[in-house]
């Protein structure tokens, strides 16, 4: 006798929240546990290693594998708790108030424990259209993990039909986000006593212009929001996210690293913002360091990059995600996630539809509720049902 669904995936997401995969730290002890369990239901995937060995992704195929079929998509990584004042231990799950607290459980462990206690229902179903298991890491350090997949899916003889990535949406079928280009620029300047400032080159002063130029900016762009939008932040956001300089008081500084983003709503824009940004600081700020100081620059470096998402509305995998949600709603979001590289990378048309709300990732004492849970229990039920009579 099979065990119920809620206890099926209430073991599996105890046991994925015990896993400490913070994105610094393998996930190998955690994909060879996925790995096991589907062994022991007769179940094989193809495990994508990255460079050093640490880390990998796992692909899996369930019903015919000539056939095109759906995916189911998420991540395995979590974000630190360092900092964070917990109630409990954050890698053990903990049940109260119809809730399950733990690192992960909504972003987004929650969602791949739904999919892997589904399995066995797959298997029994005798599926006509397969269902794809796509699970990846690094995902909170800018989608790196899914990319070296998501190549290897490109290059299958067959594509899939499309993609749920199941990202905390409260089950509401999202059909956009933003896309995010992050940079770095480091300043060179030139270290002297600061008794004798004139003579040295402030790269925390200079760095200082840069970060004004990015806010007047930011405010030219909330300007331009778009009216009647379905996203929840209606236009495209850019802002300084970190600053390191100096060494003491009374040194002038030779060094100040600044990290910027862009998070846009068109499909290349975020980048097209933080390049302007760039071109304007070469030839604004650097030639006036430069003039102090020959060896006195900027450097800029790329930190990550992902496209924003947009699915048109019509589009046959939104119609069936909304089926399978049991709602006729549709919306966009601020955050990013894999679903665009999925169409980016792959050619997939993607929406991202999942247990849990984005209000509850990365916080300390993070929670799904149990019913959330359930609601997706029933999407991919439905999946099932759908994959098990259509070819």
């Amino acid at each position: 006798m099979q065990t119920p669904r809620p206890e099926r995936i209430r073991k599996i997401l105890a046991d994925l929240v015990a896993f400490d995969t913070i994105s610094d730290r393998s996930n190998l002890p955690l994909i060879a546990y996925i790995e096991n369990y589907l062994a022991s239901l007769g179940v094989t995937g193809q495990r994508i290693v990255d460079d050093t060995g640490q880390k990998a992704s796992l692909w899996v195929t369930i019903g015919p594998e000539d056939k095109a079929g759906l995916v189911l998509s998420g991540h395995t990584d979590v974000v630190p708790v360092a900092g964070q004042e917990w109630t409990h231990n954050p890698f053990e799950l903990v049940e109260r108030d119809g809730r399950y607290y733990g690192r992960g459980t909504t972003d987004m462990k929650g969602f791949v424990a739904v999919c892997l206690a589904m399995v066995p229902e797959m298997i029994e179903a005798d599926l006509k259209t397969p269902i794809n298991l796509a699970i990846s890491y690094d995902e909170e350090i800018g989608c790196v993990g899914v990319r070296p997949m998501l190549h290897e899916v490109s290059q299958k003889p067959v594509k899939p039909l499309g993609c749920f990535v199941g990202e905390p949406t409260q089950m509401q079928v999202i059909i956009g986000h933003k896309g995010k280009h992050g940079v770095r620029a480091t300043f060179r300047g030139l270290a002297r006593h600061s008794s004798i400032a004139p003579d040295g080159v402030n790269a925390i002063e200079y760095a200082a212009d840069l970060i004004t130029e990015i806010r007047r900016r930011a405010v030219l762009l909330a300007q331009e929001a778009e009216q009647n939008s379905i996203y929840d932040v209606p236009h495209s956001t850019l802002l300084t996210s970190i600053v390191h300089g100096g060494a003491a008081l009374n040194i002038v500084p030779d060094h100040c690293t600044v990290e910027f983003e862009c998070r846009g709503i068109g499909i290349t824009e975020s980048r097209q913002v933080t390049d302007a940004i760039v071109a304007w600081a070469k030839a604004e700020i650097e030639p006036a360091m430069r003039k102090r100081h020959p060896d006195c620059g900027i450097d800029f470096e790329e930190i990550l990059d992902y496209p924003a998402l947009d699915t048109p509305a019509e589009n046959p995998i939104v119609t069936l995600a909304k089926q399978l949600a049991g709602r006729n709603d549709h919306a966009k979001v601020a955050f990013g996630t894999e679903a665009s590289l999925f169409v980016d990378m792959a050619g997939v048309p993607s929406v991202v539809v999942g247990p849990g709300g984005i209000a509850q990732a990365h916080t300390p004492d993070e929670f799904v509720e149990i019913s959330q849970l359930e609601s997706c229990g029933n999407f991919v039920a439905r999946l099932i049902a759908h994959c098990a009579k259509s070819a």
